[in-house]
């Protein structure tokens, strides 16, 4: 009761919101800090035994409030921290940072112009200028920020779906054909969770085989297509993807593209991870016929390092998204205000509530301009060329797949001395396929470094590196592989 808008909460708000912010910068400091761990490893149970989670009916005060935020943080992974390598979004961006808190104090929701005036023409900018960059003329066409890829990917099935079979908005799946989709084996899950969740099904995406550096087929995408045809079904999306989550690879878009111009297929290209690319002129060359493309999938908060959450869809014709998504409701959408009504967005999306997720992203472009998105870009592309070649030869080291990597992923078993001159049979499969989930967890209880790891097809677990932080440094690349020798040698 103290804070605002109680009476005379002013200097207690103040100091309050004083204390908190120092909490955090102090935080920011300590992200950056090499000494200090990655993580505080706790187990669940442990986790939940030690302090006192549980809500009451009485307030707390505010130390105790401040205490809780400590506590937070304290156990909090740092992804900041130049050696967290874990997921594809790493990094902490102090401009992105400063343009989130702002965001949330202006706390405003992305539907209509008249409540967003300036998020909403931000983010017509923004997405203009990202359709630019894909190649579009004049970066005409239409986009959404929205939750994440998964749900980038879901709009384009649905708006694919929409451009072919109007009819499905209001009389549903039954009134249609059976529809199918394709994407590649490497691709990213959230194909068949948007099937899933529009009534598709997950048996109507077909998964075209890959190559060994993990590239759709264009051979065997044309044959699924005229198999699927000859069965009486609809093709209706060839999701391809620029950057896979595991290798990282780039499926050959001008081939795809010639494919679905062919069957009349809507051609999405999910670029969640690789789209980024497209800022650095060194790298973009690798999304060559993105252009060609009906729409596209690009996350900033991956490559780019914008803070969470921060995923672009955009797509080609515009109008499309607003007839497919548009319920016309008359409390938001009225048609008789006084401004031009083209900026009222919120109904093109399938949320209402929408958070402003553009800001973080346009403060960053405007801080770094696109030549420091190259850099930063550039940067890690180096560092990833760096660890591999660092590896390729090193003894204790096989790589997943031959050859350069195309983007910062890096996949590679590390072999264990007892390991190395075993032959190649099952016995050692199944050892190696326990290396890197122990060394996993032996990082994480030391909370030095963290690196994922998986398997893959008939690849038993191996790590898999990737770098988006522009904090890194060769000396963290080095220290990572001390890491894994030390923590490994023994088994």
């Amino acid at each position: 009761p103290d804070l605002l808008p109680a009476c005379d909460g002013e200097i207690t708000t103040m100091s309050f919101l004083q204390d908190v912010v120092d909490i955090l910068l102090q935080y920011v400091v300590k992200s950056f800090d090499r000494s200090t761990k990655v993580i505080d490893f706790h187990y669940p149970n442990e986790l939940l035994q030690e302090y006192n989670w549980e809500l009451a009916d009485q307030p707390q005060t505010l130390e105790e409030i401040l205490l809780n935020c400590r506590t937070t943080l304290k156990y909090a992974i740092k992804t900041g921290h130049p050696r967290y390598f874990n997921q594809l979004s790493t990094g902490l961006d102090m401009v992105g940072l400063a343009a989130d808190w702002l965001t949330s104090a202006a706390n405003t929701n992305m539907f209509t112009y008249e409540i967003a005036p300036v998020f909403v023409l931000l983010e017509y900018v923004t997405l203009r200028k990202m359709r630019e960059m894909v190649g579009w003329p004049g970066g005409c066409g239409d986009g959404i920020f929205s939750p994440g890829g998964a749900i980038s990917n879901m709009y384009a099935m649905l708006i694919a779906r929409f451009k072919m079979f109007p009819e499905v908005k209001e009389k549903g799946m039954a009134a249609i054909p059976r529809l199918v989709a394709f994407t590649s084996e490497h691709s990213h899950f959230s194909v068949k969770k948007g099937a899933a969740a529009l009534g598709i099904g997950t048996d109507s995406v077909i998964l075209i085989r890959c190559d060994e550096r993990g590239k759709m087929i264009p051979s065997d995408l044309e044959r699924r297509i005229l198999e699927a045809k000859q069965k009486g079904f609809v093709p209706f999306l060839v999701s391809a993807t620029a950057g896979t989550t595991v290798y990282g690879a780039f499926d050959p878009l001008i081939a795809i593209a010639d494919i679905c111009k062919k069957y009349k297929i809507w051609m999405h290209v999910d670029g969640a991870w690789g789209g980024g690319l497209l800022m650095s002129r060194k790298h973009k060359w690798k999304l060559n016929g993105v252009e060609r493309a009906n729409s596209v999938t690009w996350n900033p908060h991956k490559m780019m390092g914008v803070p969470l959450q921060c995923s672009a869809l955009l797509v080609r014709e515009e109008g499309l998204m607003q007839s497919c998504n548009q319920m016309h409701a008359s409390y938001l959408f009225q048609q008789d205000k006084h401004y031009d009504l083209s900026y009222d967005t919120g109904d093109k999306a399938l949320q209402c509530g929408r958070h402003v997720d553009v800001f973080k992203l346009w403060l960053m472009w405007r801080a770094k301009g696109t030549t420091g998105f190259e850099a930063q870009i550039d940067k890690c592309l180096e560092l990833a060329e760096y660890l591999y070649n660092k590896i390729k030869n090193r003894e204790g080291y096989e790589m997943v797949f031959d050859g350069k990597p195309q983007h910062t992923n890096v996949c590679f078993w590390y072999i264990p001395p007892s390991l190395r001159s075993m032959e190649d049979n099952e016995e050692r499969t199944s050892r190696l396929m326990k290396v890197a989930p122990v060394i996993k967890a032996r990082m994480m209880e030391y909370g030095t470094t963290m690196v994922s790891y998986q398997p893959l097809g008939d690849k038993v677990n191996f790590f898999r590196m990737v770098i988006s932080n522009p904090a890194a440094t060769h000396q963290d690349i080095d220290f990572l592989i001390d890491e894994i020798e030390r923590l490994g040698q023994d088994l």
